[in-house]
């Protein structure tokens, strides 16, 4: 079968500006139980500006989850089940293998069609077909990778998702947004003053984020497609940490326009205000649980900070973390079931799990200085801020904490992640 493109994915690119610097990738753990995999060459692929076929190994080498094998110089490069030499790939213990052809097509456009072959039962176990242009190899790759992914993991791949952080050059701060691997980095916004909290909204056509370009923070809600933004919260004090509801029509904001920091739900165009804490002390970083009916938050109204949950629409919150004296930023995983947040034990904030039906946690990270955590859309991959040596930079680590990975721009301080959603096709 065969997929078409969304638009959104060009108009992502045409509605950003191109940024100097991208996210170099550094893997520095590796998953348990890995799958021994091997990536050929794609007969025909030499057409194309870029290698589909380094792309997809790449990908998934990078998620921790695969044990590529050395494919070598293949000849005849095989496009069919019956071209594939199965016994040589059993002797090097190959649990899969992925092939694939590359067909110029009478418009000018490519056929790529690839091939996820089961080595054991020397069968095929999935393949698409996908049309592409010249501009779409890399999406391409990213969506090959996904289906192989989710074929022999059972889980959803991410590599076709994007990723927000903000970079900070000398007194230059820009909103970036690139592929989850850090390539085709995009400035959204550039600004003399700092930009944090950077917010997707659920279907990803929209980032809401806070700018203090007016000398005060505000926050906006920028749209990727036609590049414009809207003011959604300029009210006297401070308007900070946005967070989107899970049907995209509403943000939880902080405001302090009443006197401390409170939580407010706001439209997304800005309208109908309407306070939902009523506390003496700071209620701040909201996130709204998956499915939409309650919301986590930090508040320090038991004494120290700690995290929260309340109903969406309001009422009396349950304290949910208790193990220290300091547990900040909440997010939720997808299936609703993991809970992360920044947890300082010793002088040291690193990144904490937290099981919510067990309740039983775990560190995550063995940083110093981690904070701003954002799970990829399947819930198996945590990016987060953290510092090495005086440059802040970005981290990944796995959710069960064995695969690890660095992110870092050269001669820049790269922070407060969001990892946006799945595109529907």
């Amino acid at each position: 079968m065969r997929f078409a493109f969304r638009s959104i994915l060009l108009l992502l690119t045409l509605a950003c500006t191109t940024a100097q610097a991208q996210l170099s990738i550094e893997i520095t753990g590796g998953g348990a139980n890995q799958i021994p995999i091997g990536v050929l060459r794609f007969a025909g692929e030499e057409a194309l500006p870029q290698s589909i076929s380094d792309i997809v190994e790449a990908d998934l080498q990078r998620s921790g989850r695969f044990r590529m094998l050395f494919a070598g110089n293949v000849d005849p490069l095989p496009a069919e089940v019956a071209q594939v030499n199965f016994g040589d790939w059993k002797n090097r213990n190959a649990d899969a293998l992925v092939i694939g052809s590359v067909v110029r097509l009478a418009d000018g456009r490519f056929e790529a069609r690839f091939r996820l072959l089961d080595v054991p039962k020397q069968t095929q176990i999935g393949g698409v077909a996908f049309t592409l242009g010249a501009q779409q190899v890399r999406t391409t790759a990213h969506r090959i990778a996904d289906v192989v992914y989710e074929k022999l993991t059972g889980d959803r791949g991410v590599f076709s998702t994007r990723i927000a952080y903000v970079v900070k050059q000398g007194s230059r701060y820009e909103l970036q947004i690139a592929d989850a691997d850090g390539v085709g980095a995009q400035t959204a916004l550039a600004s003399r003053e700092p930009i944090i909290s950077p917010a997707w909204s659920p279907d990803g056509t929209r980032i809401a984020y806070v700018s203090f370009e007016n000398k005060k923070p505000v926050v906006y809600v920028h749209s990727l497609v036609s590049g414009q933004r809207q003011v959604v919260a300029n009210f006297k004090g401070s308007n900070s940490a946005p967070a989107w509801s899970t049907d995209g029509k509403q943000l939880a904001v902080v405001l302090s326009k009443d006197g401390g920091s409170q939580m407010y739900l706001i439209g997304a165009d800005g309208s109908n205000p309407r306070r939902i804490t009523n506390s003496g002390s700071i209620d701040t970083e909201p996130f709204f649980a998956p499915d939409g009916q309650s919301i986590y938050f930090t508040s320090d109204r038991g004494g120290s900070p700690q995290i929260y949950r309340m109903s969406a629409s309001g009422g009396e919150p349950a304290r949910v973390t208790f193990d220290g004296s300091y547990n900040v930023s909440p997010r939720v995983s997808s299936d609703g079931k993991t809970l992360i947040y920044i947890a300082r034990d010793g002088g040291r904030f690193q990144l904490k799990s937290f099981d919510l039906a067990s309740k039983q946690g775990q560190v995550l990270t063995d940083g110093q200085h981690d904070e701003s955590p954002t799970f990829a859309p399947n819930g198996k991959m945590i990016l987060y801020a953290t510092q090495i040596g005086n440059r802040g930079s970005l981290a990944a680590v796995s959710s069960d904490g064995r695969v690890k990975q660095r992110l870092s721009v050269q001669a820049a301080d790269v922070r407060e992640p969001a990892w946006g959603p799945f595109f529907n096709n």
